[in-house]
This record gives structure tokens, sequence and C-alpha cells, in this order.
């Protein structure tokens, strides 16, 4: 089982494992909740990458935030 994971304790860009550890959810369960639209997210190849902020932005229920910070 993975060690618990603290806001502090992410990177600046979050990879698919960062979100997995930081929800403490699986690896498939990761993978849906990036491709369901509910964040930005950007793909290099195969490749999941998050920006902290929109992604604690999210998790804390501000997605305005999160969408006026992108502009």
């Amino acid at each position: 089982m993975a060690s618990k994971v603290s806001r502090d304790d992410l990177p600046d860009v979050l990879e698919a494992e960062d979100i997995k550890n930081f929800l403490n959810i699986g690896i498939n369960q990761t993978y849906e909740l990036c491709s369901s639209g509910q964040f930005h997210v950007i793909r290099i190849g195969r490749r999941i990458r998050v920006s902290k902020q929109v992604f604690l932005n999210w998790f804390e229920g501000n997605q305005q935030e999160s969408e006026e910070q992108a502009i």
C-alpha cells in the first residue's frame, strides 16, 4: 500500500502516478478520471500531465478558478 501523499509533496506538474497516490485509487480509476474531462489534462504521446494547481482546484471544488487561471 502506498504511503499518504500530502499537497506539499506533490510536484508542480503531476503524472498519473502522483494523482493515483494522492487519491489512493487504482491506476485504472486514475486514467478514467484523467479522461473524464473534469480537469485540464495535457497528453504528451501516451503520457498524462496535469498542473498541480488545476488538480488541487478540482479536488477542492474550485473549478471556476481553474478555468480562469488557464486563460
